[in-house]
């Protein structure tokens, strides 16, 4: 099994992220696009993110497979997020979440193999993964499932 704190990513401001400064609060990855059905839960996510600042950190991962629906730069990503959803929780660099460029945090997420829980593949975008304060995958959730559905928040509880 290979460690989620040891995979290398940027934030949408190109600065490295390291993942183990947040051992000891739940993950939430979640694929988001700007020009989605899916694009208003942008507003939930900040709202799990300011309602439950201590136990969990909320991140954005920007992605162009589905539906070409992320196809901005990194300023257009950004400015998008703030101007229409107020969103301070963190978005990483744009990056392939499925297929033979996906990035290591999503074949972390999606292959048992590595994270030691179950196999999954990513149907759309808004699909969140909740990783554990100890760093283990607890479970994945397909876009319908509001952020702040209780599926979610009652690991935060």
């Amino acid at each position: 099994m290979t460690d989620i704190y040891n995979i290398e990513m940027n934030s949408l401001s190109n600065k490295p992220i390291q993942f183990s400064d947040f051992k000891g609060k739940h993950i939430l990855f979640v694929n988001v696009a700007s020009k989605c059905g899916f694009t208003p839960q942008y507003e939930e996510l900040e709202q799990l993110h300011q309602e439950y600042k201590d136990k969990i950190v909320v991140i954005g991962v920007p992605c162009n497979q589905f539906g070409k629906q992320e196809p901005g730069s990194a300023d257009e990503i950004q400015e998008f997020c703030e101007v229409n959803y107020g969103v301070s929780f963190l978005i990483t660099e744009k990056v392939d979440v499925k297929g033979q460029n996906q990035h290591p945090l999503y074949t972390w997420l999606t292959d048992k193999s590595l994270n030691d829980k179950k196999s999954s593949s990513v149907k759309w975008n808004f699909q969140k993964y909740l990783v554990s304060p100890e760093g283990k995958l607890i479970d994945y959730y397909f876009s319908i499932t509001k952020p702040t559905s209780k599926k979610i928040t009652k690991h935060l509880n």
